[in-house]
C-alpha cells in the first residue's frame, strides 16, 4: 500500500519546508505541523499547530494518517530540559500516537551526530552503534530505539534517517563525505513512504565518492542517489575545520564543543 494521507511533523523548519515544497498536491492529505507558522494551507494541505510534548495533541495529531514523516524537534545542541521534551518526550508521543491511531510507518529523522563520536577513517553503516558526540545526538540515538521498539512490539514500520548535511551544496571539506542534495533528501523520504522495511537504519547522504558510509541497506530498499559532493571539491577542499577534533571525528564541530574526555579513548 502507498500512503495517500500523510503527517508531517517540524514543516516549518528547513528541511520540512522543502518536503512540504517538494510533496505539494501529491496525496489526499497532507497534514503539517509545527509550533512555528506555517502560512495558509495548500491544496491537499491541513495546518495543525502541535506541542509534540503535549501527548493529547499528539494523538489527536496522528488520527486518520497512514504515515508519519517526523522531522520535529530541536536540531542543534542546547540544554536538557529543552532536548528532553522536544526530542526525547516529544518522539514517545509521536510513535505512541501512531500505535494509537494504527498508523502503517513512521520515517524518523535521526542525525549523523548519532554516530559523530567515530573517527572519520572508519566506515559505518546503519548496524554501528551509537556513539554521541552531543546531547542532541544522543536523543536521536534514543529516537532510533524508541522506533526499534515500536516497529518490534506493535507493528509500526520504522526507518530511520541519519541524516547528514542537509544543504544546497557542500560547504567545507568535511561536507565532501556528508552532503545529501536537497533532491536526494527528497528521494531518500520518497523511498521510506514506499518501501518494504520493519525497522532500518540508514544514512542520508548522497553518492558521495567521499563518504563515510556504506548505504547498501537504502540502496536495498530502492533508494537511488543522483549526487556527488565531489563535484564541488575544487571549491571546498581547502576550507577545513578549526580543530583535530573536528577535522578527525565524524560529528565536526560538535566533537569539540564541551569536550572533557580523554582523546585516547577515541580509538
Amino acid at each position: 500500500m502507498t500512503p495517500n494521507r500523510i503527517l508531517l511533523t517540524g514543516a516549518a523548519g528547513r528541511l520540512g519546508s522543502l518536503l512540504r515544497q517538494s510533496f505539494a498536491g501529491r496525496f489526499e492529505l497532507f497534514r503539517l505541523s509545527d509550533v512555528a507558522p506555517m502560512g495558509a494551507a495548500g491544496e491537499g494541505e491541513e495546518i495543525v499547530a502541535c506541542d509534540l510534548a503535549d501527548a493529547a495533541a499528539v494523538q489527536s495529531l496522528c488520527e486518520g494518517v497512514d504515515a508519519i514523516i517526523h522531522l520535529g524537534g530541536i536540531p542543534y545542541e542546547t540544554g536538557w530540559p529543552e532536548l528532553l521534551q522536544s526530542n526525547i518526550v516529544g518522539t514517545i508521543n509521536l510513535y505512541e500516537g501512531a500505535r494509537r491511531a494504527g498508523v502503517d510507518r513512521v520515517i524518523f529523522a535521526s542525525s549523523n551526530h548519532a554516530t559523530g563520536m567515530h573517527p572519520n577513517d572508519r566506515i559505518l553503516s546503519g548496524e554501528s552503534p551509537p556513539r554521541p558526540d552531543s546531547r542532541y545526538g544522543l536523543t536521536k540515538a534514543i529516537g532510533e530505539d524508541v522506533a526499534a521498539l515500536y516497529a518490534y512490539k506493535h507493528g509500526i514500520r520504522s526507518l530511520s534517517l541519519r541524516i547528514g548535511s542537509c544543504l544546497p551544496k557542500p560547504d567545507n571539506k568535511r561536507a565532501l563525505s556528508t552532503w545529501l542534495s536537497h533532491g536526494d533528501f527528497v528521494r531518500l523520504v520518497q523511498v521510506g513512504l514506499t518501501a518494504d522495511y520493519i525497522h532500518e537504519i540508514v544514512y542520508g547522504v548522497s553518492r558521495n565518492t567521499r563518504s563515510w558510509w556504506d548505504n547498501s541497506a537504502a540502496y536495498r530498499l530502492g533508494y537511488e542517489p543522483q549526487d556527488d559532493a565531489e563535484v564541488y571539491a575544487a571549491e571546498v577542499e581547502a576550507i577545513e575545520l578549526g580543530t583535530d577534533l573536528a577535522r578527525n571525528y565524524q560529528g565536526g564541530n560538535f566533537v569539540p564543543d564541551e569536550f572533557s574526555g580523554r582523546k585516547e579513548w577515541l580509538g
